[in-house]
């Protein structure tokens, strides 16, 4: 009873739990930790040191790995970009000042590729020619033979792809950096380009840093030659120490190891290896202290031995003062589970039944927010494979992919993928049930329908709703399953579906099987691309990649004449024939056969020439249209109605309105009495008194009102009729040089030279190049 009062009076009230506790305390708090410090102090001096000292060439192992692994995505992500289409040969010999728009298009790509890794400090593209071209990212035209013979060593080297230590500035030939160059195009037989990587030294060697944790010694990376290298320190490759660690490494002749090394009354721990680089092997050295590892174990446990030693004499105090540091956090939670109640006691319930108690009602809410996410975990998996098909996790490894999605719940393992780009298209004959602006809801639609029909066929299967009448759909299949015919009856299924629900059509475009994923993000961008190949006919259609001739050059004929026609009803303002000459020219670009890139061509085509023509009429096409880009809008219409829809409302109606507000109505009559008058004689001599008596008025006032309504004066509008009627007489006919002349009101020596200044080329090329093409 004496005892138990003593522990009621040190535990402070407590429960029981803290009691029972209290007397565990007083037995181990002092002799455990005296054997754990004599037992550390002893294994310190011997098979500690030897165990830590394996540690240690453990994790420099293993961070040289990832150092490895860092360099060696830097290769693969440069030879991806060597072997890409936009390094092609169509970039020698370009002219990147005209085509401004393709050094923006390299210059970016190379931004990106910069962005990609933090080691890179610098990608650039040199470019052989009779002027070299180097984008550092941006474009600049090389004119000191200095550089472009720095630069032309490097596609000479000997080698496609490479490492070395360059210094490619000529004003600093001491700065060397760590580079790796990529001929382009790859595996070409004759480059005529580089994609050069340039390493941060500082982030080299911050990454050679990282190898050990220890500040002192030395960490490097060179290459088997001696032509490369690279300190974390600083160290040059001849300093005493640097080379005594180099020739203990050369003389142990092995792939891999470590060793010990005596240095000026120091002992250094020694791990070395090798990296596999493109044809060449890189040697990396890690050398620190010994005494480093070595010594905060031999100091703690004299630490620990001292410790023990003075806790046993003062065992009972410190096993009073933790217990109830240990046991503070159960009171807290206890007083907030009972606020009310009371620990003392020793017959009552301890306090671990009443966490546990806690516990299982925690863990009921638990299981509720586990089904929650459960419920989301759809909406997770749509969203990664999202970024999956558009090429966003490019970074990723393959077995990263696969650890991703099984998490996800995809079974992939033995597994091969099929990627359908499905296209909904004839929304303008739906009835009055929807209408452009509607495109969300009808693909809302078809994808629900999508997901019922793929359940029904295939164990595996996920959709994107693209909102645009488009989607993509992601089939997992058995790997070495057929492919052909499980799809062909789904698409089928499909099509007849969306006819009987939607009456709309449907084009479904499959890629080849692939049994990775990282070719998952190509599929999809091949089918989407294949799906612009869909016939123009309206109806249903399956586009196998395997089986799609992208060389077919089989196209509609551009409508010249109905594009001519259009640009002068729209600059006399005659909107109603603008309208229906639009109409014609859309159904002339949607002849039998024809496919729906061959339109959306056709219709960029269009769109380029009236803001041609409007920008004659001295209308600032960026204001008229409050700077919206117009390509990318009508771009991303899939519908001919929608196309043209979308030309009446944004192209038409604005210029219209603008040109209304700027010309008189009745001048504008007058002119087109002229440019009729002048479309049905040109071929004979007319002049501008000849116009201004046709119309009665005088010629000052007719030439500038031509100029105002028109954009052009009358002796060049009439050259540009007479020009565009020789050259479709050149093209269509087999008259001769002089009987053409004459026909558009020319003599054939002033025909020939009017022709070659205007034209670039004299009449008889130009009708060469137009029958080659």
């Amino acid at each position: 009873m004496g005892r138990k009062k003593v522990l009621a009076r040190l535990s402070g009230g407590s429960g029981s739990f803290y009691r029972k506790s209290l007397i565990l305390f007083l037995f181990v708090a002092g002799i455990p930790g005296i054997i754990t410090g004599i037992l550390v102090y002893c294994m310190a001096g011997g098979r500690l040191e030897k165990e830590l000292l394996q540690l240690h060439n453990s994790q420099i192992e293993q961070r040289s790995l990832n150092l490895d692994k860092q360099l060696s995505n830097l290769e693969m992500m440069l030879a991806h970009w060597a072997f890409d289409t936009r390094f092609d040969y169509s970039l020698a010999d370009h002219d990147f000042v005209r085509d401004f728009e393709k050094a923006r298009d390299v210059t970016n790509t190379l931004l990106v590729m910069q962005g990609s890794n933090t080691m890179i400090r610098n990608v650039s593209l040199y470019l052989q020619g009779d002027q070299p071209v180097l984008f550092y990212p941006e474009y600049s035209a090389l004119t000191d033979r200095r550089s472009v013979t720095l630069y032309d060593r490097l596609i000479h080297a000997g080698k496609t792809t490479y490492w070395a230590q360059l210094a490619l500035d000529p004003d600093q030939p001491g700065k060397r950096e760590l580079t790796f160059v990529h001929l382009i195009p790859g595996g070409s037989q004759t480059p005529f380009g580089a994609l050069i990587v340039r390493l941060d030294n500082d982030q080299v060697a911050e990454a050679l840093r990282t190898m050990t944790p220890y500040a002192d010694g030395e960490n490097f990376l060179m290459e088997a030659g001696g032509s490369l290298y690279a300190s974390a320190n600083g160290n040059a490759p001849d300093s005493p120490f640097v080379a005594a660690v180099r020739h203990e490494v050369e003389a142990n002749g092995d792939a891999k190891g470590s060793f010990l090394l005596a240095w000026n009354g120091s002992t250094y721990a020694v791990t070395y290896g090798y990296f596999a680089r493109i044809m060449d092997r890189w040697v990396y050295a890690s050398a620190s202290p010994i005494t480093n590892i070595t010594a905060p174990v031999v100091l703690i446990s004299k630490v620990i031995l001292s410790v023990s030693l003075s806790a046993l004499l003062l065992a009972s105090l410190l096993a009073w003062f933790a217990s109830r540091r240990v046991y503070s956090p159960v009171k807290r939670l206890m007083a907030t589970l009972l606020p009310n109640g009371s620990l003392a006691g020793g017959g009552r319930v301890d306090e671990f039944t009443i966490i546990e108690r806690q516990w299982q009602h925690l863990s009921r809410e638990s299981r509720e927010l586990q089904n929650k996410l459960l419920e989301q975990l759809p909406h997770v998996k749509e969203s990664f494979l999202h970024q999956l098909l558009q090429g966003y996790l490019y970074a990723y490894s393959e077995e990263d992919l696969r650890s991703r999605m099984e998490r996800y719940k995809w079974e992939v393992r033995g597994k091969q993928f099929v990627v359908l780009y499905v296209q909904l298209t004839g929304i303008a004959s739906m009835e009055g049930k929807f209408k452009f602006g509607d495109e969300g809801l009808v693909t809302f639609a078809a994808v629900n329908m999508i997901e019922e029909l793929a359940a029904e066929h295939f164990e595996q299967s996920s959709t994107i709703n693209f909102h645009d009448l488009g989607s993509g759909v992601l089939l997992i299949m058995p790997e070495g399953s057929s492919v052909s015919e499980p799809v062909k009856a789904f698409s089928d299924e499909l099509a007849q579906t969306v006819n009987r629900i939607l009456n709309m059509r449907v084009a479904i475009a499959v890629s080849r099987a692939t049994a990775r994923i990282s070719d998952i993000p190509l599929a999809f961008e091949g089918v989407k691309h294949a799906a612009s190949f869909r016939n123009c006919d309206n109806d249903n259609q399956v586009i196998e990649m395997e089986q799609l001739n992208f060389e077919d050059s089989s196209e509609p004929p551009y409508p010249f004449t109905l594009e001519r026609e259009f640009l002068q009803a729209l600059r006399t303002g005659q909107e109603s024939d603008a309208r229906a000459l639009l109409r014609d020219f859309q159904d002339a670009l949607s002849v039998k056969g024809a496919k729906a890139i061959d339109m959306q061509q056709g219709m960029l085509h269009l769109l380029g020439a009236v803001q041609h023509a409007i920008l004659v009429t001295g209308i600032q096409p960026n204001r008229l249209f409050k700077g919206a880009n117009l390509y990318e809008q009508l771009s991303q219409i899939k519908e001919p109605a929608g196309a043209r829809d979308w030309f009446q409302e944004k192209v038409i109606a604005p210029f219209i309105k603008e040109l209304m507000s700027r010309t008189d109505s009745q001048v504008k009559r007058l002119i087109e009495q002229v440019m009729i008058y002048m479309q049905q004689n040109y071929m004979h001599d007319i002049s501008l008194d000849d116009c201004a008596d046709q119309i009665g008025t005088n010629p000052f006032f007719l030439s500038k009102s031509f100029k105002q309504v028109t954009g052009k004066n009358f002796i060049d509008y009439l050259t540009e009729l007479r020009m565009d009627k020789a050259k479709e007489l050149l093209r269509e006919s087999e008259m001769k040089i002089n009987t053409v002349a004459e026909q558009v009101g020319y003599r054939h020596s002033y025909f020939n030279r009017i022709f070659k200044k205007l034209e670039g080329m004299t009449p008889t090329r130009y009708r060469e190049l137009s029958r080659e093409e």
